[in-house]
């Protein structure tokens, strides 16, 4: 199960997942130069190392986000989340096209919801393969 999931993540690194990446980690910059707005650049890494390499991985509510996160999560949907989410969206489009994307483009429709609330989230292995969770 390892190496399948090495091999979807080297596929994924090339179609798609170093331009959601760089989308992120652009979205992480913009966050750290407005300093009021550092906990979402973290986020924004966070999310951006998961988009990197997502196969085996996965992400589970932390159990100790309060109202903070849900505040967090609406000022970011607002701002970068929607934007993130659309690029996930129009990447999965080509994806699904072709017959050997389609896991691919199934993979870009399950990271829009970490890319619209990420905050209260935490990226966790996972034993299961590509299709699970």
């Amino acid at each position: 199960m390892k190496l399948i999931n090495l091999i979807l993540n080297l596929l994924w690194l090339i179609f798609c997942g170093i331009w959601m990446a760089l989308a992120y980690v652009v979205a992480a910059l913009i966050c750290f130069i407005l300093i009021v707005t550092i906990p979402f650049g973290v986020a924004s890494l966070r999310i951006a190392g998961f988009v990197l390499w997502p196969f085996g991985r996965t992400t589970v509510p932390k159990r100790d986000a309060g109202a903070g996160s849900l505040i967090g999560n609406v000022i970011w949907i607002i701002f970068a989340g929607w934007w993130l989410a659309l690029g996930h969206l129009v990447t999965s489009i080509p994806l699904f096209l072709s017959i050997i994307g389609i896991p691919f483009g199934w993979a870009n429709l399950k990271l829009i919801p970490i890319s619209l609330a990420p905050l209260g989230h935490e990226v966790v292995s996972t034993d299961e393969g590509w299709g699970g969770r």
